[in-house]
């Protein structure tokens, strides 16, 4: 009897190594991994003429907006984005229009989403007003819940450290991680106000409200709380040395900590920054040199766990102006956040190994998805296929996502995605969208074995 798919000719990352085999996919998942003679009969069959298969990416801090912010991005054009940068799964963070807060929104977005997404998309959620429905809105499907220190997005009172203990513990006992983005909202709006008041609204002036000791007071309170608390905290875009001290050594003394960096904050400094104004205005903002060289340490340490693009599509509007502080903070990231990181492969800083581990194997871990993240038998068969030789300018009008502008326009980078398969699916291929919308699965909650 065939199977649904072969891909021979292939060179898998496999338990730490690169193996020459091939791959039978049946009803979603991976049947086989082995030598070619020993392949089975499929209806369809693909030969990668050598390319490397990696497990499919997993990108767990992606904004795919949609709703009431679809005019910056939707749930296909953000699907296509991933897909095209050898995306397979992406986990959607929750300030939305209106804000993930509750079962019921979360019911509403993933409904919307369903009909339309091109990959695996789980869901954040903000916390409640009400932290009793903490457990709805889990049952409903969501895998992590967000938590902005750097102002008031969801119902949790962010300024009462004894309201973050009641709903931690509760978090805890719904067994899903909470992660955090980490900036004290009283030092950052103290700071911001005085500058506004001085007529200070240029880069500089940002950089001062978003300082470094913004993020490093944000971190070591909320690691005092789950000091207390115990459970799972993950840090997104760490982009301090001493933010990343600080949770280096939480992790050492045993607190369930872990922390994201992305590749902006690894590749563009304060230099560029000022270079490219308001393009590569972000939260956090890149930072001076010495804190790149930091979270490159963190990486080559094992401090770091996971890399996430952070992808924050606005209008093209949103991302200009003189005045800093009317300018929209994110940067776009699923199209280039693979290739960015082969380049460094490429330069020597990192090994295939490495982008396994941080761009599947650790997220994937994290979050739960206990079908991703690694090439076995069983798992869900999400392949990204990469041409290692492929070199290109990275071309920002090309971008699938609605937001076409990046401050990496014009890179020259080494290693693409050319395939994305989903579920055994073929959904990209070769610069081309090959696959129905809705075609994508969704991640509920503590259900999270999707393909099939």
């Amino acid at each position: 009897m065939a199977v649904d798919l072969v891909l021979t000719n292939v060179k898998a990352y496999k338990k730490s190594e690169i193996v020459e085999c091939g791959l039978a996919i049946d009803n979603g998942k991976i049947l086989k991994i082995c030598k070619a003679p020993n392949l089975p009969k499929a209806d369809a069959k693909y030969d990668l003429h050598g390319l490397l298969v990696l497990p499919g990416l997993v990108d767990a801090h992606v904004h795919l907006r949609d709703e009431g912010k679809a005019y910056k991005e939707d749930f296909y054009s953000g699907t296509a984005a991933a897909a095209a940068g050898g995306v397979t799964t992406v986990l959607d963070m929750p300030n939305n229009e209106p804000v993930t807060m509750s079962a019921e929104a979360l019911k509403a977005r993933i409904r919307k989403a369903e009909k339309r997404i091109l990959v695996n998309v789980g869901f954040f959620s903000e916390f409640p007003r009400d932290i009793h429905e903490i457990q709805q809105i889990v049952n409903q499907g969501a895998v992590a819940f967000k938590l902005f220190m750097g102002e008031q997005i969801g119902g949790l009172n962010i300024d009462d450290d004894e309201a973050l203990i009641r709903a931690f513990e509760t978090v805890r006992m719904a067994e899903v991680p909470v992660a955090v983005h980490a900036e004290d909202k009283t030092l950052l709006l103290d700071t911001a106000n005085r500058l506004k008041s001085n007529n200070k609204n240029d880069i500089d002036a940002f950089l001062q409200a978003h300082s470094e000791s913004v993020e490093e007071t944000a971190v070591k309170r909320v690691l005092e709380i789950i000091n207390q608390t115990r459970n799972h905290l993950h840090f997104c875009h760490v982009s301090t040395r001493k933010a990343l001290k600080a949770v280096a050594e939480a992790k050492r003394e045993g607190l369930p900590v872990t922390c994201e960096v992305t590749p902006h904050h690894l590749l563009l400094s304060v230099v560029d920054l000022k270079r490219l104004g308001a393009l590569a205005v972000t939260v956090p903002p890149v930072r001076e040199k010495p804190n790149v060289a930091a979270l490159w340490t963190g990486i080559r340490r094992g401090f770091v766990d996971i890399v996430a693009s952070d992808h924050a599509p606005h209008s093209p509007s949103e991302k200009t102006g003189e005045n800093v502080w009317s300018v929209k903070a994110g940067i776009v990231g699923l199209e280039t956040l693979l290739p960015l990181l082969l380049t460094e492969v490429k330069r020597g800083l990192l090994l295939i190994a490495d982008v396994a581990r941080l761009l599947a194997e650790k997220p994937a871990e994290i979050f739960g998805l206990k079908d991703k993240g690694v090439l076995k038998l069983g798992n869900c068969a999400d392949l990204t296929v990469v041409d290692l030789k492929r070199k290109y300018r990275i071309d920002a009008s090309k971008f699938f996502s609605k937001a076409k502008y990046s401050p990496f326009h014009g890179r020259l980078v080494e290693g693409k995605a050319v395939k994305t398969f989903v579920g055994g699916r073929l959904v990209f291929d070769e610069g081309a969208i090959v696959a129905d919308a809705g075609c994508g699965k969704i991640i509920r909650g503590n259900k999270r074995e999707v393909c099939c």
